[in-house]
């Protein structure tokens, strides 16, 4: 199999991880691009990501990918949503169960969207999302950002407690990176 090479624009080691594992059985060499500029504030992920595609694609030169993710909690009318970088910085995992002060309102869910972009060209962007609830405290280690506190709908852990493989076969993350290999394997020149 001739494996493409990509490049990701992020300084998120754990996004960098996680792309690799799943776009690497799928024919890809994902290669981290430290490149992406400034992130804008915007309604929606994908808006984010669209942005910042083009601005990581044009400093690179060459095709890459980005992705903008949010935890999107019910009963905060979706906060933190687009601002969950800026949220887990300032009030991190213990604010956010702050606000969460009734059982029975903790459903989330967490979405993604991966921009490609060309120099100079249209990003295509490709979404993901898995609904799930907050959990009363932190559980487990693994992963990054709020993964302790969320945990996907029919599962019994969080994102935290679940190994790296079990985590990208169900997440908003490698649901958007799968759908962009797809895209991407049927658009080859």
């Amino acid at each position: 199999m001739n494996r493409a090479t990509i490049l990701f624009a992020t300084s998120n080691r754990g996004k960098l991880e996680e792309a690799a594992l799943v776009l690497g059985p799928l024919g890809f060499s994902v290669k981290g691009y430290d490149g992406k500029g400034v992130e804008i504030q915007a309604d929606t992920t994908a808006e984010v990501a669209i942005h910042t595609a083009k601005q990581a694609a044009s400093a690179a030169g060459r095709p890459v990918i980005v992705e903008d993710a949010g935890l999107f909690v019910k009963a905060l009318n979706g906060f933190p949503g687009v601002y969950s970088a800026y949220a887990l910085k300032t009030i991190g995992i213990p604010g956010v169960l702050s606000l969460l002060r009734k059982p029975a309102a903790r459903e989330a869910k967490f979405v993604s969207s991966v921009a490609y972009c060309e120099p100079g060209g249209v990003p295509k962007v490709f979404g993901g999302s898995v609904s799930g609830t907050i959990s009363s405290s932190p559980r487990g280690t693994r992963g990054f950002g709020f993964d302790p506190i969320f945990i996907p709908s029919g599962h019994g852990r969080t994102f935290g407690e679940l190994g790296i493989d079990e985590k990208c076969s169900i997440s908003h993350r490698g649901q958007a990176l799968r759908r962009f290999a797809k895209w991407h394997a049927s658009h080859e020149r």
